[in-house]
């Protein structure tokens, strides 16, 4: 489901305990603060016990309900266990026991000798040190991932049945705790109302607040003058969408500019891992949409740099219709290594964006106002009316300094105004 997610929430079972499920069939429906999604069952068999309920929230990793397989293809086998399990990777169901199969992997108790290369992922160095492992500890474990990467299984099984564990560190001091007390909130009875915040608010809200914590944001500006692309536009709009069949909205323009932009200055399109900078091949464009009920959500454009504007027009539309109706896939909403928001759409001048975690930063469009700007032709200098529009960098100030941000974001601005207002559609 992506590797920000920790947690998810079951919705809604739609199968009991003692229920026959088929292959492939959907058992129950689970949900993140990026999307709501269907388990489907891995095979023919039997529920003989649900260990979560509705609305709980379970942690990846965890094992949430057992199927009992007694038949394949018509041979008989004894009785085997399949744990229903939350993934990183995906919502699967892994084979636990299969007596007339493989055997089960078995981990290795022995002494390992540490891995400095050993890839740790953000949840695996958190075990490690809420459980006091030393680091070469941690890669010593024998990994069971793609490519041998260490995974949380890894790391549990180890301390589960270690042997030969290395020191461990000295304990850790904690911070202080502030001792200042969140002023009151004043609630006037029979006036105001109370208004729970819904599952998905509450993650976003978690995601924001972290995302403050986490980075130190700087925004920078700039004015933009696209009124080719506002002329452009409303001239072919109709024939586009009676060629095409979809409709032609300034996103993609706005998408093929930054993709455009990244290319000349690649290390925007970063991640921080600790104290190293992950430097992503692709170019993942995601769009802050905002869902019907309000709440907002990222799809993500792969692989932008490789469309033109008919294959990014296709994609943001594809993308737009899903969000709104409530369909997006995973696939969908996961992956993005760079975000815009159009603030403009809601009428806002520009704006300040929070950075979309884990990337380094994101970009706000603010809407676009006709103006009388002073411009330069071969006359000289003139008064015409043209359409401008605010550009907002926020940026990640531990690995985006302001040149960078600043030479990023004019270049974006000069891709949109160097536009050609004669391009074929």
């Amino acid at each position: 489901m992506g590797e920000s997610i920790s947690e998810a929430t079951i919705l809604n079972w739609l199968k009991n305990v003692g229920d026959t499920v088929e292959e492939d069939e959907t058992i129950l429906e689970v949900a993140t603060d990026k999307v709501d999604s269907e388990v489907p069952s891995p095979c023919a068999g039997v529920i003989t016990e649900i260990l979560f309920q509705s609305n709980e929230v379970v942690e990846i990793g965890k094992v949430i309900a057992i199927i009992n397989e007694d038949t394949i293809q018509g041979t008989k086998k004894t009785i085997t266990k399949e744990n229903v399990s939350v993934t990183k990777e995906t919502l699967s169901i892994k084979n636990k026991e299969i007596s007339d199969s493989n055997p089960k992997r078995e981990y290795t108790t022995q002494k390992l000798v540490s891995n400095p290369d050993a890839f740790l992922s953000p949840l695996v160095l958190s075990i490690a040190q809420k459980e006091n492992l030393t680091l070469e500890e941690v890669q010593s474990i024998q990994g069971t991932g793609t490519e041998g990467r260490i995974r949380k299984s890894d790391v549990m099984h180890y301390i589960k049945n270690r042997k030969y564990p290395l020191p461990s560190r000295p304990p850790q001091l904690e911070a202080p705790k502030s001792s200042y007390n969140a002023p009151p909130v004043a609630f006037v009875e029979g006036k105001d109302r109370i208004v729970e915040m819904d599952r998905m608010r509450k993650m976003i809200a978690d995601h924001m607040v972290y995302s403050k914590h986490t980075s130190p944001h700087v925004t920078s500006y700039i004015e933009v003058d696209v009124t080719n692309i506002v002329n452009w536009r409303n001239k072919v709009k109709i024939a586009f969408q009676e060629k095409h069949g979809e409709k032609l909205t300034f996103t993609p323009i706005f998408v093929e500019a930054v993709a455009k932009a990244i290319q000349e200055y690649p290390m925007i399109n970063v991640s921080v891992d600790d104290k190293n900078i992950v430097v992503h091949s692709d170019i993942n464009i995601g769009m802050a949409t905002a869902l019907p009920n309000g709440n907002l959500i990222v799809p993500v454009v792969k692989n932008a740099d490789e469309k033109n504007l008919l294959g990014l027009a296709k994609r943001v539309n594809h993308l737009a219709n899903n969000a709104r109706n409530n369909d997006l896939k995973p696939d969908e909403v996961k992956g993005s290594t760079f975000t815009i928001s159009n603030v403009g759409t809601f009428g806002s001048l520009m704006g300040t964006p929070i950075i979309n975690q884990p990337e380094v930063a994101i970009l706000a469009l603010g809407i676009i106002k006709k103006r009388p700007e002073v411009i330069t032709t071969e006359k000289g200098d003139e008064i015409a009316i043209r359409s401008m529009m605010y550009l907002s960098l926020s940026f990640d100030h531990r690995v985006v300094d302001g040149f960078l941000g600043g030479s990023f974001l004019r270049k974006v601005g000069d891709e949109l105004e160097a536009f050609d207002s004669n391009r074929e559609i």
